[in-house]
């Protein structure tokens, strides 16, 4: 089948006509494919972080078919193109079979297990002896299952006693996360995506859903369609296809919408929209430092009156009195924003800045009223932020520098007090900035472990990292060559995720099971494994008591290991057993404290929260509180109102560099392409990434459709095919990431500044120059990497 882009769209068009009229695309576009399949197995979709419920169809001992769980909460039957061709990636010839190790003239040789895993456990030996504990580094990811990320997450920090682990979450979400814990004290939303259809007012903000999240965006369009009173707001610098559902676009120079929230916050107060009570109640306004009152905080907005923010940000006055007022006085809003809020020198302070708007007006704790942060990945919640696998953290999303918890931890893992360093280790940028050769001083890591992601194509800024990941010791396990496979010194082949199963935690507090359904091919084996392997050569098998070939079996050990340490918190998930998660066809959300509970719809609230009911009988919380954060630091069960300065980027357009850059993700293609591009539909229909520009800037650059065009930052650049198109705003360019082709990989171009406050970097964000440097040509068509043996330094 030879699907191009139009066709494509056509085919995703058609998806959500039929969804919005209630029939499941996804089951009528598999019913051709269901003649012959021998079972069918429950799991959950590969690709993004919204948790698509799936049933994988097995024949012959191979896996032929996915169709939508129709009993699964998150997507009710319904899947994306990506999510029911998934299965095609898992037989293409470019899989990685068996363990590969770099010769000393530069190309790999095949080894066995024992060879492979005997290099790595002696050389992270080594280092460590050395050079000390923090020498060695494990990189992980998103995609790893809850059980395979603990696993690492606890040899490194109660094996190695280092904080060196880090994750791809901390590009993506690591802002959230801080915004949710200092505005509430605890990670992760309150709501859940149900609030999608109780809503009356819709704040999509920084997010492409109908691209990036289509199957949650199908639910408010439907939502919509059912409800044409209910109001939708979108704010981006591009009007994208989620925006063609919107009531009002809110269109702002990217980096500049923090003066669009505080206005708002400013329109709200000047008009009385606040709830009074709520506030009164259930918060506390401060900037940082000292308590404000409600009338400092209405003089400090003064400043971000409509006419002010509109020559800020180049958002129309009236637009943001617009926004203001449906917000205010829905009855039910909600927020949900992705990559554009957190991907920023400033992601945490615009997180806290939708909070305040939700806090202000009550739009908390209710149904259809949430602040709502999507995911990037399948499991950058249940996997990284729930079970702590970042450098600053410890299972239950709690510090390593909280001296009771890691006490607590060091007790479950019954490892000596002591034996978790309260000292963080780097964050990803630092990390791979201290990456390098062995006779470097100025790079303490010398080597690091990279499960399951792709930093080579995927850091901001590569031209500063590649040599260190080129000098150090590199380990990768994936599925498939890639940009930093060519860097590696041992590649492990890894098992997908029907090959293996294991557990997925969703945006919504959502874990759901996925059953193994065939075996990996050749040599291939589950991340679960390798990492018990790699801590019986280190000496630490007492840590992973977990070390057998089946996966099933290792993982319920690893799961039951995990979920004890958080069994009297917020975020239990004692009662979520794998027998039950295997048996519920819906999955659970957390605070789930019993094997009787049926999981928690809104967490904060009295009588939907157990954990809340929990602390009222323990008399920890007063008995007749109704909301209460009873994660908030001073004990006063409030959420904090953050008065937050405005700050421009990292880096604004000039004289010199007058363009805004700006990146994101297609409907087709996921993150690095490693998987979609070996779908063939999916390939051909978007091979390679173009360059979105407006027609004003068009004509002053003399650039027409096609033509190619150099992009050029202060740190590298890019050429890729002009698109012309007044979807985005003047002076605005846009591109995708998932291009492998070195000549058009954005992050070469991409900030690497990052956000003090949660060391995530700014994508988002950068200042260019472009110049035409020739009329159209043609493109590498479905470029993918296959040459396990090249490099491209």
């Amino acid at each position: 089948m030879s699907l191009k882009r139009r066709d494509f769209l056509k085919m995703s068009m058609a998806a959500s006509a039929v969804a919005a009229s209630g029939v499941s695309f996804s089951s009528l576009a598999q019913t051709m494919q269901d003649d012959g399949v021998e079972k069918w197995v429950k799991g959950v979709c590969r690709f993004c972080g919204y948790g698509c419920g799936v049933y994988v169809g097995v024949k012959g001992e191979k896996v032929v078919s996915i169709k939508g769980n129709p009993d699964a909460q998150t997507n009710f039957g319904f899947l994306c193109v990506k999510g029911f061709l998934a299965y095609k990636s898992m037989y293409h010839p470019d899989r990685l079979t068996h363990p590969l190790i770099r010769q000393s003239d530069g190309n790999f040789k095949r080894a066995s297990w024992n060879e492979a895993l005997d290099l790595i456990a002696s050389k992270f030996k080594y280092f460590h002896e050395k050079h000390g504990k923090d020498s060695v580094a494990y990189y992980g990811s998103g995609q790893c299952t809850t059980e395979e990320t603990y696993s690492f997450n606890k040899l490194w920090k109660a094996g190695f006693r280092s904080n060196m682990v880090e994750g791809n979450p901390r590009l993506c979400m690591a802002s959230a996360v801080g915004g949710y814990i200092s505005t509430y004290g605890a990670d992760e939303p309150a709501g859940a995506y149900a609030d999608f259809e109780k809503s009356k007012c819709l704040f999509i903000v920084g997010s492409n859903m109908s691209e990036c999240h289509p199957v949650g965006f199908r639910r408010i369009m439907r939502h919509k369609r059912n409800n044409p009173d209910v109001k939708i707001i979108v704010c981006e610098p591009r009007k994208t296809s989620t925006a063609s559902i919107a009531d009002l676009w809110l269109p702002v120079d990217p980096g500049t919408d923090l003066a669009v929230f505080h206005s708002m916050a400013h329109e709200i107060i000047k008009n009385n929209w606040i709830d009074q009570g709520f506030v009164e109640r259930h918060t506390r306004i401060t900037d940082g430092s000292k308590a404000l009152t409600l009338e400092e905080y209405g003089k400090f907005l003064e400043q971000f009156n409509p006419e002010a923010v509109e020559k800020i940000t180049r958002c129309p006055a009236e637009n943001i009195r617009q926004a203001a007022q449906w917000f205010a006085t829905s009855g039910a809003s909600m927020s949900v924003w992705c990559m554009g809020l957190n991907q920023r020198t400033r992601g945490v302070w615009a997180n806290n800045l939708i909070h305040n708007l939700h806090l202000l007006t009550g739009n908390i704790g209710k149904p259809g009223a949430d602040p709502f942060s999507m995911t990037g990945q399948p499991n950058a919640c249940g996997g990284v932020r729930e079970a702590g696998a970042l450098s600053h953290l410890l299972p239950g999303t709690k510090p390593v520098a909280n001296d009771a918890w890691r006490a607590h931890v060091e007790k479950m893992w019954k490892v000596p007090p002591g034996t978790i360093d309260p000292k963080p280790g780097f964050p990803t940028m630092k990390m791979f900035e201290s990456l390098g050769a062995e006779n470097d001083p100025n790079k303490p890591i010398k080597a690091m472990l990279v499960c399951t992601t792709n930093p080579a194509q995927s850091l901001p800024n590569l031209n500063k990292y590649l040599k260190g990941m080129d000098d150090a010791f590199l380990v990768v396990l994936d599925i498939f060559p890639t940009r930093t496979t060519q860097f590696a010194d041992v590649i492990l082949p890894a098992a997908f995720l029907y090959e293996k199963g294991g557990v997925y935690g969703c945006s919504e507090r959502r874990s759901q099971f996925t059953e193994k359904a065939v075996n990996p091919p050749g040599e291939a084996r589950a991340d679960l494994w390798i990492v018990a392997q790699l801590a019986k050569r280190m000496g630490h098998e007492k840590l992973l008591p977990w070390n057998e070939a089946d996966t099933m079996k290792a993982g319920e050990k690893a799961w039951n290991d995990y979920v004890q340490i958080t069994k009297d918190t917020g975020h239990t998930l004692l009662g979520a057993t794998y027998q039950r998660l295997r048996e519920s066809k819906t999955g659970l959300q957390w605070p789930v404290p019993s094997i009787d509970h049926p999981g928690t719809y809104k967490r904060y609230v009295k009588g939907m929260d157990p954990h809340m009911e929990r602390l009222q009988k323990a008399g920890t919380i007063p008995s007749e509180a109704t909301v209460y954060f009873y994660e908030d630091a001073r004990k006063e069960g409030k959420a904090n109102i953050f008065v937050r300065p405005y700050q421009e980027a990292a880096e604004m357009p000039d004289r010199e560099y007058p363009f805004f850059f700006t990146t994101g993700r297609t409907v087709e293609q996921w993150h690095t392409g490693t998987m979609t591009m070996r779908i063939p539909e999916i390939a051909r229909s978007h091979p390679n990434d173009y360059l979105e520009i407006h027609p004003d800037d068009a004509r002053r650059n003399r650039i027409a459709m096609g033509d190619m065009v150099k992009v050029v930052s202060r740190r590298g650049e890019v050429t890729l095919p002009a698109r012309i198109t007044d979807g985005t705003m003047p002076g605005v360019l846009f591109t995708h990431m998932h291009d492998q082709a070195i000549s058009r990989m954005c992050n070469f171009v991409c900030n690497d500044a990052v956000d003090p406050g949660s060391a995530e970097p700014e994508y988002k964000i950068a200042a260019v120059k472009i110049q035409r440097v020739s009329g159209p040509q043609d493109v590498a068509d479905g470029y993918i990497i296959r040459d396990v043996n090249s490099r491209f330094m």
